[in-house]
């Protein structure tokens, strides 16, 4: 009898750990790019993030140095494989072998690696040629996945941007563009098969910029306003970051994939631009990424889609001194480069006597509790190899 209870929990317990959604942990991650040349070191990002409670991050590549200063850390990390390689992974599985073998095999399980977004905003930008690769890509990683055993582990996505709509306002009027269209219908056929959200980067930074004088900031803000009235479907909207998730969603769900779920891969705020970028400046930045941090710890839906709770992925962790473009491209960081908070949302920073003491005792627990950890793996490990002893 004792036995027989001893397998059930054994049993009940490995499946519950095996069946945990592994390529997103609660509703709040952060993009952690890398284009600068004054940043902090990995291992100190890695300090950072503990004490931020931050669980989720995004790469744009599959740097080493950062996959393995993350070992042990317990944050999921999604890598990159950057447009440049999509033309080439797209030709033959076996290349999509060999850069799995060089840049995620090698760190896993230690590291834990959730998911690999195929490119980043490929459909809708200027290179038709990657539009077809696109697909092709994404199929030879995730078949090279399955032949490792990683396939159900290792999330395959691709990130989308905004220019892959004709319109998408209101909400409900959201269709994809005539000549995106026949791209991101296979593409979302094979993600639904293989059960891989809809990614989309979704900035309302971006669309106050551009229109200034019809956009209401408050509503961009999240800060209380009159809000829209879609007048089709009679929801109401506050905040324009609901009105982009739900304008994906039927978006998706015109084009035939109403069960396919929305993540938002980059959302943020600059805190600083140049004269013709209205909105860039610390407060509203600081506005913007505290009230969008308070409402994904909600933990709730949108006005279309209320029971489906919202998860996004902020852009950026740093300040990026040598990225090209606008002065505000350079500006999205929640942090300085020298680890300092930009602003204050509740997070703290990495320098200043008393970050630098709450970073330490931040460490000293997560240490005990990743001893904790390492105790009960330890005891289940041993539980394990008893049963089996004593089965046989």
């Amino acid at each position: 009898m004792e036995l027989s209870y001893l397998c059930f929990l054994l049993v009940f317990s490995t499946t519950t750990f095996l069946n945990v959604d592994a390529s997103f942990t609660g509703t709040y991650g952060v993009n952690y790019g890398r284009i600068a040349d004054n940043i902090p070191s990995p291992h100190s990002v890695v300090t950072l993030l503990k004490a931020a409670k931050i669980k989720n991050i995004r790469i744009y590549d599959a740097d080493h140095e950062v996959l393995s200063a993350f070992k042990g850390s317990g944050i999921q990390i999604i890598v990159g494989l950057g447009n440049g390689l999509l033309k080439d992974i797209s030709v033959a599985e076996d290349r999509a072998m060999n850069w799995i073998n060089e840049n995620v095999q090698p760190y896993i399980p230690g590291t834990h690696i959730s998911g690999i977004a195929v490119g980043n905003e490929i459909l809708g930008g200027t290179d038709v040629e990657l539009w077809e690769a696109l697909l092709p890509a994404a199929k030879n990683v995730y078949s090279a996945l399955q032949k490792l055993g990683l396939a159900k582990s290792i999330e395959v996505s691709s990130p989308h941007s905004e220019a892959v709509f004709a319109s998408s306002y209101p909400p409900s009027a959201c269709i994809f563009r005539e000549d995106v269209a026949q791209y991101i219908k296979p593409l979302l056929e094979f993600f639904s098969q293989i059960n891989s959200p809809f990614y989309i980067n979704a900035y309302p930074f971006l669309a106050y910029k551009s229109d200034p004088e019809h956009i209401d900031l408050n509503y961009a803000l999240f800060k209380k306003n009159a809000g829209i009235q879609d007048t089709k479907t009679n929801l109401h909207y506050d905040n324009m970051f609901d009105a982009m998730v739900d304008a994906a969603y039927f978006a998706l769900e015109k084009a035939g994939f109403e069960k396919t779920e929305v993540i938002v891969s980059e959302t943020g705020w600059a805190s600083k631009g140049d004269e013709n970028e209205a909105g860039a400046d610390p407060k509203n930045a600081r506005t913007y990424n505290y009230n969008l941090r308070k409402r994904l710890t909600k933990k709730k839906g949108t006005p279309h889609r209320p029971k489906m709770v919202v998860k996004a992925y902020i852009f950026a962790l740093f300040n990026e001194n040598l990225k090209p473009g606008p002065t505000s491209e350079r500006n999205f960081g929640l942090f300085k480069a020298d680890g300092s908070i930009s602003y204050d949302i509740g997070f703290t920073g990495l320098v200043g006597p008393s970050a630098a003491s709450s970073s330490l005792l931040n460490y000293k627990g997560l240490g005990l509790r990743g001893w904790f950890q390492s105790s009960h793996t330890w005891v289940f490990t041993s539980c394990a190899a008893v049963l089996f002893l004593m089965l046989t």
